[in-house]
């Protein structure tokens, strides 16, 4: 069990844990877990850590099929500027590897932002805490598990 799945499990909210075999060839995970589990792209969000002009890391939730703007979480966090955090301080910071890294049950917790196309759906999915494996929970759910606040951050 991954701490991301700990936490749902702790929280008593209704999920669904998804696994599929992870193809180390694979050159999108999240659009490889939108193939391989059925599911439309615009319903699996990945889950992106970027670093703030004051070191201080953010993470936005969008989906797969789309990519972040940093000018929008910039704003959505109240920053000048955003950029992709290090793949090194992300692991640290959230104790999953790039490819698993889970909103759910990071180390340290950090200002998340969900993509507000997440509403318009009774479920989505992110991964659970490692490649292959997703989890599937109501958008309302994961905004309270994460603290987050929905804001449009995709371009």
């Amino acid at each position: 069990m991954t701490p991301g799945i700990h936490l749902a499990r702790k929280a008593k909210i209704v999920y669904t844990v998804h696994e599929y075999e992870h193809s180390p060839a694979s050159e999108s995970y999240g659009l490889e877990a939108a193939d391989k589990l059925g599911v439309p792209a615009a319903r699996v969000f990945k889950t992106l850590v970027v670093s703030l002009e004051n070191k201080e890391m953010a993470v936005g939730i969008v989906p797969v099929a789309s990519m972040l703007s940093m000018k929008l979480i910039a704003k959505a966090v109240g920053a000048k500027k955003a950029g992709m955090a290090a793949a090194a301080d992300v692991e640290r910071s959230t104790g999953y590897v790039l490819g698993g890294v889970s909103p759910l049950g990071q180390k340290k917790r950090l200002r998340t932002i969900i993509d507000s196309s997440a509403r318009e759906f009774p479920t989505v999915y992110v991964s659970a805490g490692r490649r292959g494996l997703e989890i599937e929970l109501s958008p309302d759910d994961l905004q309270r598990l994460t603290q987050a606040v929905f804001a449009e951050i995709r371009q």
